[in-house]
């Protein structure tokens, strides 16, 4: 027997319990929940509405025209749902499968710029990543663009550091054009382009001679146009010999107001300049940034070797946080895109750093920390005020069983000692993920899905009765037991909202509108209202004619 071909068994064998591991942790829990607020009933909704009515072109919310983004990440979970017809079964499968695909690019291209070795080293350092892994568990659009632009990334590397390779170069843009049309910002891989031609004039290794012709280095912004022009034609085609004005508005929404004005002139989300080097990157990219102390004079000395390879991934990172930076809206999630590269950059540097015995202590005084504060959480939720909401259904567990579970595997994990410090941490929060979908979601499900909430409204509303939504959120339509008229409430005055609302409601017996408190009066009696109790923050009330008051402004029915 060979020593190669045993190196080879070896990889292939360390290849399969990898992706095993994150299969069986990113996968806990997947069909034990509802879709969660704030994001994920809204796209649930979105999706399907998409199936159920096989409107692709435009999607809706609750039946209004939503335009605040494109729609293929819609596309994939309807899709789902179209096959399973079970909600719960396809809004995370997109996120998942999107994930695994990234972790397996960015084995790939480790491989390729460096070995195998340090391929197996940069996928488990993406799977151990807080962000990586968290992001992979939820149905937010953000794993699905992480997958598009670390695909555009590898594209480009591959025909950039080790080509020339014209199809990787074309795959690269076609990826960047279904990136744009999942979530707008699918070009960033294009500021790859910047590093490469600073290092490249530089004498830079490695640094193949590509050649090509015009047409050639032309078909890959031909194949973004192409792949964006799946969505953008038609239904720029289909706004364009419609007469209506909500399409028109929804075009120019989704063009230009969600896109260029969200970015230079953000209307939520403001935070300050250095809010992701500052907040964000140091506690979503743990345990990765630990390693930041040793790595940083590591990178420093392959820089000013002109490394190519740490050049590209290492200012690519910077041009993304600095893009993102630049808009004054932020959000902790934009910097998921970047995290693949930077697991890249750190990736040949790891066989070395974790034989330093401070990156282990680091490492576990960090797994301390973490295992005391969930113990003081366990110990606030155990004797301290009932954190389930009122009318809640009876939890299978005590809320503060979860907590004290994952305190209890850190305190295992812990148990070593600072030596193995880094592989402790690492195995801790894949622990802590697998306890979180198996024991955690069977308790959080109840007090973060509707479904219970809902389900109350049918029963005192009774089967046959229809029901309206005023200024309602998307779980509340997503998981309601019957279709509900969702009145629209964004971008209207609340007259105009209240007036559509009466109509409805006077238009026949046996509706009902389900609608916060606060805005009952002046057209509803209080008195005569079912009041339902807080929930998702709201204080919900349930009225039908008979608690009309009278007392409405004269414009109103």
């Amino acid at each position: 027997m060979s020593l190669t071909s045993s190196a080879g068994r070896r990889d292939r064998w360390t290849g399969v319990v990898l992706f095993t591991v994150a299969l069986v942790v990113l996968s806990a829990g997947y069909g034990l929940r509802d879709p969660w607020p704030p994001d994920e009933p809204r796209y649930a909704l979105v999706a399907k509405e998409m199936a159920d009515s096989g409107q692709w072109l435009f999607p809706t919310r609750g039946g209004h025209l939503y335009a605040d983004k494109p729609p293929l990440f819609f596309w994939t979970i309807a899709a789902v749902y179209r096959l399973t017809g079970d909600m719960r079964l396809s809004f995370l499968l997109p996120s998942l499968l999107a994930s695994l695909l990234t972790l397996g690019l960015v084995y790939d291209l480790a491989r390729r710029l460096w070995t195998r070795r340090v391929g197996w080293y940069a996928a488990a350092a993406l799977l151990v990543s807080v962000q990586f892994a968290l992001q992979a568990r939820l149905a937010q659009i953000d794993a699905l663009l992480t997958f598009w632009v670390t695909l555009g990334l590898y594209g480009l590397l591959r025909h950039l550091l080790l080509g020339p390779a014209w199809g990787w170069y074309r795959a690269a843009f076609a990826a960047m054009g279904l990136g744009i049309i999942t979530k707008g910002v699918g070009f960033l891989p294009l500021f790859a382009f910047l590093p490469w031609a600073w290092i490249r004039r530089r004498g830079g290794r490695p640094a193949p001679r590509l050649g090509g012709t015009g047409w050639q280095w032309a078909s890959g912004p031909l194949l973004l146009l192409a792949a964006v022009g799946i969505w953008l034609a038609p239904m720029l085609i289909a706004v364009a010999t419609s007469a209506d004005p909500a399409l028109q508005a929804y075009r120019d929404e989704i063009l230009f107001r969600q896109t260029g004005e969200r970015y230079v002139a953000a209307w939520h989300h403001h935070k300050p300049w250095w809010y992701y080097v500052g907040a964000v990157i140091p506690v979503f990219w743990l345990p990765l940034t630990l390693l930041l102390p040793w790595a940083v004079p590591a990178w420093w000395r392959r820089l000013r070797r002109a490394d190519a390879r740490q050049w590209i991934l290492l200012g690519w990172v910077v041009l993304v946080v600095f893009f993102f930076s630049l808009s004054p809206g932020k959000r902790g999630v934009y910097m998921l895109p970047a995290l693949p590269a930077f697991a890249l950059a750190l990736s040949p540097l790891l066989p070395g750093l974790l034989r330093r015995p401070g990156v282990h202590r680091l490492a576990f005084a960090v797994l301390v920390l973490l295992t005391v504060g969930l113990g003081g959480a366990a110990l606030w939720l155990a004797v301290g005020p009932d954190p389930v909401p009122p009318g809640t259904p009876s939890l299978p567990y005590p809320a503060f069983v979860p907590v004290m579970l994952a305190a209890a595997l850190g305190l295992a994990w812990a148990w070593r000692g600072p030596t193995g410090g880094a592989s402790s941490l690492a195995g801790f929060l894949l622990s802590f993920w697998l306890a979180l979908g198996w024991v955690g979601y069977p308790v959080l499900d109840p007090i973060r899905s509707a479904a219970p909430f809902m389900a109350e409204v049918g029963r005192r509303i009774g089967p046959g009765a229809e029901l309206g939504l005023l200024w309602w959120k998307e779980q509340l339509v997503l998981l309601a037991d019957r279709p509900v008229q969702a009145f629209e409430y964004r971008g209207r005055p609340r007259e105009a909202v209240l007036a559509e609302a009466l109509r409805w409601l006077d238009g026949a017996p046996g509706r009902w509108l389900l609608l916060p408190r606060e805005q009952l009066q002046p057209c509803f009696d209080p008195g005569r209202a079912i009041d339902l109790g807080t929930r998702h923050r709201v204080r919900w009330a349930l009225v039908d004619r008979r608690a009309r008051s009278g007392t409405c402004p004269a414009d109103l029915p």
